[in-house]
């Protein structure tokens, strides 16, 4: 089996490289290096620096020919794309059309998308939101996922392309970028390390900060290698079904780090939801997928690895 991974370098495609790669799997890696990092790409795995935008995408599917593509590769951040909707659409419109005309062509049997339950649903008003809840997004980021969504639909009756969507919630863990504008967990981790001063975004009618759902990065690691087995095409949420506030999350990692500093309140940004958590059981009814790390274990482990770098 050969699968092609977009995003192979960066915080959570590293880590399913190597899921695939401990699996007996050919893992073959696309990934332009504007935030992965080439010291996470696995031994064993083929890395091809290019974005999947390029023409050059087509010649990699003709050389590798991979039987399945798990698709990571995105502008991930709400708030760069609420400021430059332009940017986001490069990356996770046209670059994935890019990518499903190539899988259309070599003749590729399923893709696994990563697509985002928060940004999507935007401000549910069922929570834990289930997957049949009419997306409202918020951002351009949402809007391009759910767009994204379409256009598989469109590839599975006009190609016969297989998918499965694996809608994320807020993912964390080792590896995590400290030093962009998403990844609250790399960032408070980082700050509180070194001893600086972390801003926690607020809604006047929710001071402690917005309500997110957090899910380790092994157990969403655990969701692309069931997702891959699966024969249903169909979206399934990746979350714990369970929300904490920010400042909550915030307190919970000065215990861990033994750090305690006051953080800074601002307004929320453009495009920031106000609360986001996901129901998981069809995840569970036709993945056989759950949760296994709580929150505190999760966070635990990130700590040590930040502590270790």
């Amino acid at each position: 089996m050969k699968v092609l991974l977009t995003g192979g370098a960066g915080f959570i495609g590293s880590h399913v490289a190597e899921a695939y790669l401990d699996r007996g799997y050919r893992v073959v890696i696309v990934d332009n290096l504007s935030s992965g990092k080439l010291k996470n790409v696995p031994e064993g795995a083929k890395l091809y620096i290019t974005d999947i935008g390029a023409p050059e995408l087509e010649k990699i599917f003709e050389i590798e020919k991979p039987d399945i593509v798990n698709h990571h590769a995105a502008q991930i951040s709400v708030t760069v794309s609420a400021r430059d909707p332009l940017e986001d659409a490069k990356t996770n419109v046209i670059g994935l059309l890019n990518l499903l005309n190539c899988t259309a062509k070599f003749r590729v049997r399923k893709i696994i998308y990563i697509s985002s339950g928060g940004a999507m649903y935007g401000d549910a008003d069922i929570i834990p939101t289930p997957e049949d809840y009419n997306a409202k997004p918020l951002s351009p980021y949402g809007i391009h996922k759910v767009l994204g969504e379409n256009y598989l639909r469109f590839f599975k009756n006009e190609h016969d392309l297989h998918f499965t969507i694996l809608r994320y919630a807020n993912v964390y863990g080792p590896r995590q970028d400290p030093f962009g504008e998403a990844g609250v967990v790399a960032i408070f981790t980082n700050n509180l390390l070194n001893n600086k001063v972390s801003k926690i975004y607020a809604y006047p009618e929710n001071p402690e900060g917005m309500t997110r759902d957090y899910v380790f990065v092994k157990d969403v690691v655990k969701a692309n290698l069931l997702a891959g087995d699966s024969e249903k095409d169909t979206a399934v949420n990746i979350g714990t079904g369970k929300s904490t506030k920010t400042y909550e999350l915030y307190k919970i990692l000065s215990e861990i780090t033994g750090r305690n500093i006051e953080p800074q309140f601002a307004d929320a940004r453009p495009g920031d939801l106000k609360f986001s958590c996901l129901n998981n059981k069809k995840a569970k009814d036709i993945l056989g997928w759950e949760p296994e790390y709580t929150l505190k274990e999760g966070l635990a482990e990130t700590v040590q690895y930040f502590n270790s770098i």
